[in-house]
């Protein structure tokens, strides 16, 4: 079995690194705050000290961090991946950042002889623990097929999309239809409370039809019971809003789901630590703004 690194062990990388090694496949690992390789260290995995040496030691480096700028410094920076590429190698960046960026190190990354897949998640924490990740990805088709079972270790759904830079392209257009989920169920949440009906009871009788979703499922029912534990961090979903505005202004686009949605994860990023809450915390700007609790 080939050789795996992974780089960035945040609320989904530990689970997603924890599966391959469940496979079976042998794993070398990076993460700033090594603390937090403690539990896959103990599981066998080898804790390293820079991107590099987990590039020298691996076929294949899985990246997943918070952002562009993140990525490139993985990549690129002193002691990052580029240093130890090796023709034949693959990294697989499974972090949400810009498409543009992307088809950049895809280049810069070819020209060392080796290969870059953009294959960002959706799904969230709790996709990751039960290995049930949605996965888009971008990149060389043949690079694509030959990683396809380390990606179905992570994945329910793995679905090659085109070209370098086509993965993250999907996953902006999948961040535009979650917010506008997202604030549908807060503003359907409020006025049932409103009109006086049990939330539960209202959850479960849409769930049944047509309105049914899995930000129903999931970020419903954490509202419910009034859970704003991060499952997605709020500062993430931020984060990949702004990638889709930029792309929408690249393509002159009419945007009012993406704009409306960005003021109101804002006006929760601006109440203390709102933006370390997760997505569902969009209810608390609703709540505040309309002067009632659900």
């Amino acid at each position: 079995m080939e050789r795996i690194g992974f780089i960035g062990l945040g609320i989904m990388g530990v689970p997603m690194a924890g599966h391959i090694m469940g496979a079976g496949y042998s794993l070398s690992v990076f993460n700033r705050t090594k603390a937090k390789a403690s539990g896959l260290a103990d599981k066998g995995a080898a804790v390293l000290d820079t991107p590099a040496e987990v590039a020298k030691a691996s076929d294949i480096i899985i990246v997943m961090v918070s952002d562009t700028p993140d990525v490139e410094q993985v990549l690129f920076g002193e002691g990052g991946v580029h240093d130890a590429l090796e023709p034949g190698k693959v990294v697989i960046d499974m972090s949400t950042i810009s498409a543009e960026a992307t088809r950049s190190f895809y280049a810069k990354i070819a020209g060392k002889g080796a290969s870059l897949l953009d294959a960002p998640v959706s799904g969230g924490e709790i996709g990751a623990i039960n290995a049930a990740l949605t996965i888009m990805v971008g990149g060389d088709e043949a690079v694509f097929n030959r990683c396809t079972p380390l990606l179905n270790t992570m994945g329910k759904t793995v679905t090659y999309m085109g070209p370098s830079g086509a993965g993250q392209a999907c996953k902006m257009c999948n961040q535009v239809l979650l917010i506008g989920s997202l604030m549908g169920i807060c503003e359907g949440f409020l006025l049932a409370s409103k009109e006086g009906l049990d939330i539960n009871r209202f959850i479960d009788v849409v769930s049944g039809g047509a309105a049914a979703s899995a930000q129903l499922k999931i970020c419903g029912e954490k509202i419910a019971r009034r859970d704003f534990s991060p499952g997605f961090l709020m500062d993430l979903l931020a984060k990949d809003l702004e990638i889709v505005h930029q792309a929408q202004r690249a393509n002159k686009l009419f945007s009012p789901v993406t704009a409306l949605g960005t003021q109101i994860v804002k006006s929760v990023q601006a109440q203390d630590g709102g933006g370390r809450l997760g997505t569902q915390a969009m209810m608390l700007s609703f709540e505040k703004l309309s002067s009632h609790e659900i």
